[in-house]
């Protein structure tokens, strides 16, 4: 009997999700090394004996799954895979150094769309100062795979984990959110128009913002700096990869902690606004920004004797605060009402 056939007391993989399998899968791995700062459970491993300590995370994207051909240009998706793995970095309130690309692709694709694959590699390389120093190239029966290692750089004493927030730290986010997964839904929108109809031209012209956000994210780098320059360590941090709601509860549950947010102060964008009430179900913009993912904004807690520091950076919001251990993770709305947050995860596909 093959190891795929069924198995007595099998589990599927999706009773449980991405991040309780990784917990399942790596449970009982104890650092052997005395250099491993922080194994599995944050945005990146810490290892290294000085002061300055290393930084690494890895991330995979993959044909069908993550991205679509018809309508993601290569060079798009050389970019995005740089940037969504320094994007890791950047949590930890980190520096990106370096990356290792590796790349399994089918005999459809020629030399020529490789080039222009690496081609979007290198300008988010050259972007955010980051050496492309190794990698491989695989084979597929089907698609591509690109699979990008992050390495960065950061003091020991500004490393910011998931687990620093406490009791009335302020909650920060970067930019606005939900545009990537409203760029998504544009997409699809008009994927399926063309499959109706092949002589379909789209217009993609008024949605230029989100449709950016989805193809082409960009690391907050920027914040790092700045939070740096102002004298301020995140009690802790995590980027947005998977939705606010999703990201919130990671905290909290690293930090032991609760939290409240506040629904008319999470930043979103009028182009998510307007594609929101585009759609069939007249979706809320505020579902996008918790629930839809993609967006590599950096969420992050301060001490509240850092407000001053941080209430008028340029792209931070403030919106809500930490709660005590055995709180609930909420958001509170206009009519002053509460709503339980619940991980959904970034509905890439």
């Amino acid at each position: 009997m093959s190891g795929l056939e069924y198995q007595e007391g099998r589990t599927e993989l999706n009773e449980l999700g991405e991040f309780a399998l990784i917990e399942r899968l790596t449970d009982g791995f104890e650092p052997r090394r005395p250099n491993t700062i922080k194994g599995v459970g944050d945005d990146c491993a810490v290892t290294g004996a000085g002061k300055v300590k290393t930084l690494i995370s890895m991330n995979s994207l993959a044909e069908g799954v993550d991205f679509d051909m018809m309508y993601t240009p290569l060079k798009h998706l050389g970019y995005k895979a740089v940037a969504v793995a320094i994007s890791n970095i950047a949590a930890m309130n980190g520096t990106p150094t370096h990356i290792e690309v590796g790349v399994s692709v089918s005999n459809r694709y020629s030399v020529e769309a490789l080039e222009e694959l690496y081609a979007g590699i290198r300008l988010c390389c050259e972007r955010y100062d980051v050496d492309l120093v190794g990698g491989n190239i695989g084979s597929s029966r089907s698609g591509m795979v690109l699979t990008v290692t992050a390495i960065g750089e950061a003091d020991e004493g500004k490393i910011t984990y998931r687990n620093g927030a406490k009791c009335h730290d302020l909650i920060c986010v970067s930019g606005d959110l939900g545009s990537a997964y409203s760029g998504l839904l544009v997409l699809e929108r008009e994927k399926v128009t063309y499959q109706a109809n092949p002589n379909f031209q789209p217009d993609l012209d008024s949605y230029d913002y989100v449709l950016e956000r989805f193809l082409k994210p960009e690391p907050r780098i920027d914040i790092v700096k700045v939070l740096d320059e102002k004298g301020v360590v995140p009690t802790s941090m995590i980027d947005v990869s998977d939705g606010l709601a999703s990201e919130l509860l990671h905290i909290c549950k690293e930090s032991e902690c609760g939290c409240e947010v506040y629904e008319e102060r999470i930043p979103i964008d009028y182009q998510t606004t307007r594609v929101c009430s585009e759609m069939s179900n007249n979706m809320l913009p505020v579902s996008n920004a918790l629930n839809g993912g993609g967006d590599y904004e950096l969420l992050f807690t301060i001490d509240q004797k850092d407000y001053e520091k941080v209430k008028d950076m340029e792209g931070v919001h403030i919106i809500g605060h930490i709660t005590e251990k055995g709180a609930p993770a909420v958001m509170v709305t206009p009519q002053n009402s509460t709503i339980t947050l619940v991980a959904q995860g970034f509905r890439e596909r």
